[in-house]
């Protein structure tokens, strides 16, 4: 019965990996049609029916190309980072909660530290086995960029796992039955997207590729499939930061079409950001992070652990659902002020 169960798991989450691979591949074709919308031209349109198998073209184009060798690169690593960022990209999807044995596990936000922790040394290794001095500042500015924002996102995150009590994603979906976290604190939220974007390298954080200055960035002496690799990890990464933030923020229902339809949207707004915003500059982006996101996140994180601990208290006055509803009606009452100033 074991066995069944984890082997029911493991093909649970191959047909995961394997759908997530198709929604990146038509997460780029959606980046190139909404992009070209906003630039008042037509994007792709020409293979097949209204370009709709222009990823899979594409991706046919990469992997046939020839792969070069840099001759003063660190082959092995040079070859190993593109593989081991798609390999985190996708094994963080293991937090999705299908409720299998092998994949809904409890503590599914810290292994989500973990990937996103690790993730940084692909980058990083990337630019340097390179032995290029573009490649190289790319990656110490992603791996900078990439550790700035880190911090305010663990404490955003933190501040709802001390608000729900534990580190798994179901519990997400039992607390935001009556009422959704975004309403609860809307400054966070915003904290939390514009880490996201600094997270996944996106505009206007996208510093290490900025092409008038690094040409490329860290991946500039990839090709074919090397660079496929990288942009798969890069777009599945995208897709899993706006599940995450849909799973947090709004609910969290993953049997509802809602949950999907804002994950479309919340997939979307990365890809209109990228259209609309033009890249922020450098020590702004550092200012961002250590001077306004991180007080802002910490106090977040301060006031919840307290706000918990008298919660926890005072049960032997309040039933669950009270306790509950009394919460979220104190804290937005506190808060509303808050919101208001900072959202203007």
């Amino acid at each position: 019965m074991v066995l069944s169960n984890y082997l029911l798991g493991l093909f649970n989450y191959i047909v995961l990996v394997i759908f997530v691979l198709i929604g990146v591949a038509f997460l780029t074709l959606l980046e190139r049609k909404v992009l070209g919308y906003i630039q008042i031209r037509k994007g792709p349109n020409k293979v097949g029916i209204m370009g709709i198998p222009q990823p899979f073209a594409d991706a046919i184009k990469l992997f046939c190309k020839e792969q070069t060798y840099p001759m003063m690169s660190n082959y092995l690593m040079y070859f190993f980072c593109p593989v081991f960022s798609l390999f985190l990209s996708l094994l963080v999807w293991l937090i999705y909660p299908l409720g299998c044995e092998l994949i809904s596990f409890d503590l599914a936000l810290l292994f989500f530290f973990c990937c996103t922790g690790m993730g940084v040394y692909s980058m990083m290794l990337a630019g340097w086995s390179s032995n290029s001095n573009y490649a190289l500042l790319g990656g110490l500015r992603a791996v900078a960029q990439t550790i700035s924002y880190e911090v305010s996102m663990s404490l955003i995150l933190l501040s709802y796992i001390v608000l729900v009590g534990g580190f798994g994603m179901n519990l997400f979906y039992c607390h935001q039955l009556f009422m959704w976290f975004f309403f609860l604190c809307v400054p966070l939220f915003f904290c939390w997207f514009s880490s996201c974007l600094a997270e996944t390298n996106r505009t206007p954080f996208d510093f290490s590729e900025g092409e008038s200055e690094l040409v490329s960035g860290f991946n500039i002496e990839y090709s074919s499939g090397g660079f496929a690799l990288i942009f798969m990890a890069e777009y599945s990464s995208i897709l899993f930061m706006s599940m995450l933030t849909v799973l947090i923020f709004f609910g969290g229902d993953l049997f509802s079409l809602l949950f999907y339809f804002m994950l479309v949207f919340m997939s979307f707004i990365f890809i209109w950001v990228r259209g609309t915003l033009p890249r922020f500059r450098y020590d702004k982006l550092m200012y961002l992070a250590w001077k306004i996101y991180l007080p802002v996140s910490l106090n977040y994180f301060i006031f919840f652990c307290c706000f918990s601990f008298w919660i926890n208290n005072s049960l032997v006055y309040w039933d669950i659902l009270g306790n509950k509803l009394m919460e979220y009606w104190i804290l937005s009452f506190v808060f509303k002020t808050n919101a208001l100033s900072l959202l203007t």
